[in-house]
């Protein structure tokens, strides 16, 4: 769900993509601002996107391990020898890491 301003198709400034940010609704009669029905929503709890990944902190092999194949993992702050250790057994058991720049680690072997 995408959450605009109020009266943002009401100004050409606003029309522009990189303009289209959310402002919290305020002032005493403004009907976003009091959930009124017809509209537009106004950011709140439970608009949040479902289906995220869960995020796994990455710090050994042994965490490594407790991952599951379709699961985000991040390198947590390691050393060289270690990242490269890790590195290798994701590669064998097909996990992604996010956060790590694959072309600078093979090349420094």
């Amino acid at each position: 769900m995408k959450f605009l301003r109020r009266d943002w198709f009401r100004f050409g400034k606003f029309k522009k993509k990189k303009n289209q940010k959310w402002r919290k609704p305020t002032g005493r009669d403004n009907k976003m601002r009091e959930k009124r029905k017809g509209y537009p929503v106004v950011v709140s709890i439970g608009y949040k996107k479902s289906g995220r990944k869960k995020q796994f902190i990455v710090n050994n092999l042994s965490d490594l391990e407790k991952v599951e194949k379709r699961e985000l993992v991040i390198l947590g702050k390691i050393g060289k020898k270690k990242r490269i250790e890790i590195l290798n057994r994701a590669k064998e058991k097909g996990i992604q890491i996010s956060n790590l720049k694959i072309k600078s680690s093979e090349d420094k072997k």
